[in-house]
């Protein structure tokens, strides 16, 4: 299985998620952005829980028009597939442009995560 996320986003995950523990940085810039490739739905994921280096939090777009901020378990997503079978995958390319805020405003805007 390949994993959800590399070692160096998980360690980017874990600083933005340490520092949104101590309740310094609101609003990072995404880290990874997973999807369903025959489902529909996105998480731009901008921290990881520093306790559990599980449970992430950030923007989720299920593909039913409501996107909102949120957290979900890493490996809860591991174990999701769409209807064809299609497992949540990595998005390789994934290059954030903009504050997570920025992200849930265009997404709330669109009725999903539009890049």
């Amino acid at each position: 299985m390949i994993p959800l996320v590399t070692d160096e986003e998980r360690a980017r995950l874990l600083a933005n998620g340490q520092a949104r523990a101590t309740g310094q940085d609101s609003d990072p810039l995404p880290v990874v952005r997973l999807f369903t490739p025959d489902a529909h739905a996105t998480w731009l994921l901008a921290s990881l829980d520093p306790t559990d280096g599980d449970t992430a939090y950030g923007l989720i777009d299920l593909g039913i028009g409501m996107p909102a901020l949120g957290m979900v378990k890493l490996s809860d997503l591991a174990f999701i597939v769409g209807p064809h079978k299609q497992p949540v995958m990595r998005d390789r390319y994934f290059q954030p442009v903009r504050w997570l805020s920025e992200y849930l405003r265009l997404a709330e805007e669109n009725g999903s995560i539009t890049d």
